[in-house]
C-alpha cells in the first residue's frame, strides 16, 4: 500500500497532520502498536522538520508484509552538515520556531532511535531527502 501527503513549510497549524493520518491507517491494518508508535514518532519528527525548515515537502509511506518504508522529501535550504545535525540538541531552527516549542534539536536523533534504517541526503539550497525503514517483526 502506498500513501502520500503534501506538507506545507511554515504551516505549524498542520504540523503532525500527515503522520496522524498514517497512524490511523496503520491501526486499521492491525500493525503492532509498538511498531506504529516508532513509525509515527519518526514520521512526526521528519514532518515537523519540513514545516520548520523547508518551503514544502512530501511524505510517502509504503507498507508491505515485512516493513514500512518512509520517504520525506523537501525543497528548502538543505542540511549543510548531516553528521552535526544528527547530534542531540543541535538545531538551526529560528528563534520564532523555538518560541513555538519546536526546534530543540532532537528530531533527527529521535528518527534514528525509532527506525531500523535511516538514510539522509541533502543539497544546500536545494533540499533534503530522509528515507526510513521500520521492520514489522521488530518492536
Amino acid at each position: 500500500m502506498h500513501f502520500e501527503h503534501e506538507i506545507e513549510g511554515g504551516n505549524f497549524s498542520q504540523a503532525g497532520f500527515a503522520s496522524s493520518e498514517i497512524k490511523k491507517v496503520l491501526k486499521q491494518l492491525n500493525i503492532n502498536i509498538k511498531v506504529i508508535k516508532r513509525v509515527v514518532v519518526a514520521l512526526y519528527e521528519a514532518e515537523v522538520n519540513i514545516v520548520a525548515h523547508a518551503y514544502h515537502g512530501k511524505m510517502e509511506v509504503d507498507v508491505d508484509t515485512d516493513k514500512i518504508f518512509m520517504r520525506l522529501t523537501d525543497k528548502g535550504p538543505g542540511i549543510e552538515n548531516i553528521e552535526k545535525a544528527m547530534e542531540e540538541g543541535y538545531s538551526t531552527a529560528s528563534t520564532e520556531v523555538r518560541e513555538m516549542g519546536f526546534g530543540a534539536g532532537m528530531g533527527l536523533s529521535n528518527i534514528k532511535k525509532n527506525t531500523d534504517e535511516l538514510y539522509i541526503t541533502s543539497k544546500v539550497d536545494k533540499g533534503t531527502t530522509v528515507e526510513m525503514t521500520a521492520y514489522l517483526n521488530r518492536e
